[in-house]
């Protein structure tokens, strides 16, 4: 398993952040028995303990640009935060939805794109298959660019780094 002050390294290196909002002053990784930080929200110790979460009262895909929680939540994802993405997309993924929209299904898809480099950062490979299986299937309901997104070039992007798995991880460009 990787040490929680391992950096990941990314394939696009010099993306701008879509946001002001700080970074948790760590990334969480689940299951790390050598050296475990306290889970962010059910640990008093934790970066995200007793902080209200986060909730927009709804989300269509022509909000993206202007959301704050869902920029902060390709920021997180883009600098190695999965399960902080997780977090902050989850709420964008509610109010989207859920299941019911395309853009609640794409949010989707970014989530479990979230979880899988999460996976593959702490070298759970058969839950980084999956996830990014399940991923790359939800975002490609959509062609073209989508939330800011361009699709086919991030599914790609994911489906690459996963074969190859040479420690790279995908980033999120955002096309406004």
């Amino acid at each position: 398993m990787r040490s929680e002050t391992m950096e990941p390294i990314f394939t696009k290196p010099d993306l701008p952040r879509y946001t002001q909002c700080p970074f948790p002053p760590y990334r969480y990784l689940p299951f790390q028995v050598d050296s475990p930080l306290p889970h962010p929200r059910n640990d008093p110790a934790g970066h995200s303990y007793d902080l209200e979460e986060d909730y927009l009262s709804h989300f269509t895909s022509d909000d993206w640009h202007s959301c704050e929680l869902y920029l902060y939540g390709i920021d997180l994802f883009n600098y190695g935060y999965w399960w902080e993405a997780h977090e902050a997309l989850e709420s964008v993924w509610l109010a989207a939805g859920q299941r019911s929209t395309l853009c609640g299904r794409f949010v989707q898809g970014l989530i479990q794109l979230a979880g899988a480099q999460l996976k593959r950062f702490i070298n759970e490979p058969s839950g980084a298959q999956s996830l990014t299986r399940a991923g790359c299937e939800r975002l490609s309901e959509v062609e073209g660019i989508y939330l800011g997104v361009a699709v086919e070039a991030l599914v790609d992007e994911a489906e690459r780094c996963l074969r190859e798995d040479r420690g790279e991880y995908p980033r999120i460009e955002l096309r406004f």
